[in-house]
This record gives C-alpha cells, sequence and structure tokens, in this order.
C-alpha cells in the first residue's frame, strides 16, 4: 500500500466486472484539437448552403486535428476534395492561420481574416464589418 501526501491528486479507478475489480488504465497525455469556433463555422457555411442551393456542392467533411482544423468541400462522390478551407492557428503570426486551397493542392487564398479568404469561392460574397 503506498503512502498518500494531501497534494497527491492520483485518482485511481477501478472497473467491476462479474464481481472482481480491474483496475483502469491511466489515460495518457491528451492532445489538444485546433477546432473552429462558431463564428467561423457559421461564415463556411453560409457559403457552402449557398453554393448547394447552386446546385454546385453537395457534401463535406470536417476534421480537426492537432495542429490543423480542416472543412472539405465536395462536388459530388469522390475521393478527393474540390476545396479545403483550412486553419492552422501556428501561422497566425505569419501569413495569416486561413487558407482555402484547390482539388490540385494549389493555395487559392491565405489570410488573417476568414471572411475575406472564404471570398475566393464565392466571388459575389459581400462582407460586412
Amino acid at each position: 500500500m503506498q503512502s498518500r501526501t494531501p497534494n497527491d491528486k492520483t485518482v485511481n479507478l477501478a472497473l467491476v466486472q462479474g464481481g472482481a475489480a480491474q483496475p483502469i488504465p491511466a489515460p495518457s497525455k491528451v492532445t489538444a484539437q485546433v477546432a473552429f469556433d462558431r463564428k467561423e463555422l457559421s461564415l463556411i457555411l453560409n457559403v457552402y448552403g449557398r453554393k448547394v442551393g447552386q446546385g454546385e456542392w453537395r457534401d463535406y467533411a470536417m476534421d480537426f486535428l492537432r495542429e490543423r482544423a480542416v472543412f472539405s468541400i465536395y462536388a459530388r462522390v469522390s475521393e478527393r476534395p474540390l476545396y479545403i478551407v483550412e486553419k492552422t492557428p501556428r501561422l497566425r503570426n505569419r501569413q495569416g492561420q486561413y487558407s482555402v486551397t484547390n482539388q490540385q493542392g494549389r493555395i487559392l487564398k491565405r489570410g488573417h481574416d476568414l471572411a475575406l479568404v472564404l471570398r475566393v469561392l464565392d466571388p459575389q460574397l459581400a462582407v460586412v464589418g
């Protein structure tokens, strides 16, 4: 039996199955994920909704990774997205954390303001400050 100090914040959990308690392994280091906030997602979905209404786009996918968040846009069922809207916070102080990439991997627009970056997808979109 181990002695504990008042500052020891270790918690031991046990899983009880069939009357026998088994220790649950402690979770490994939690990795943070990058995600779009509500305002960013609203801007992206407004453009996406307009393009779906026009019949140009049909599907999307979101991926939240350790260093970036990705919103992929598909024109039809295919393996490769038509466009990728990406948020990479580590580029915030450089060329901007938002970018739009086409199907060939070419960056169409990059910047600090998501609304301005999304204009490359919908040129008629007016930015209201």
